[in-house]
């Protein structure tokens, strides 16, 4: 399986979403995502961690007066389900790999693209998926009305 998102936001942090169809190999044309239910669930967390990652970019540029316009991300999910299943009976944990590209639009020193990009790697997602979560999950025992 394999999800691509493309997460554009401006200086102003509007944002625009942009998604690569997973059903059609080799396809590199992006489409515009005008709703969230378009994503499958990793592209939406793919969407999570880019705009995320675009917000603290864009809020270190605004309170540090870097000149940045526009932040892009592109980020790709990878997992090879067919050949994980092969044997996953006897698989305890799956290689799964998320690959983000980070740019940025502005007249920017390389020095101040280079701390952009340090900046990228402290969004509260990002941390959350790089260290990992325990999720516990538990029943309710009366019914949602």
């Amino acid at each position: 399986m394999s999800e691509k998102v493309i997460i554009r936001q401006k200086r102003n942090y509007e944002t625009n979403y942009m998604s690569l169809d997973p059903d059609e190999p080799g396809s590199d044309k992006p489409r515009p995502v005008r709703n969230i239910q378009e994503l499958t669930p990793y592209g939406m967390v793919l969407a999570g961690l880019g705009t995320c990652t675009a917000f603290v970019v864009n809020t270190y540029a605004e309170h540090h007066g870097i000149a940045v316009d526009a932040v892009e991300l592109k980020l790709s999910y990878q997992r090879t389900f067919k050949e994980d299943c092969e044997h996953c009976e006897e698989i305890d944990k799956y290689e799964e790999i998320i690959k983000m590209e980070v740019s940025f639009e502005g007249s920017l020193t390389s020095q101040e693209r280079d701390k952009l990009f340090k900046i990228s790697l402290h969004c509260p997602v990002h941390k959350m998926l790089k260290s990992g979560i325990k999720v516990k999950s538990q029943p309710v025992l009366h019914a949602v009305k």
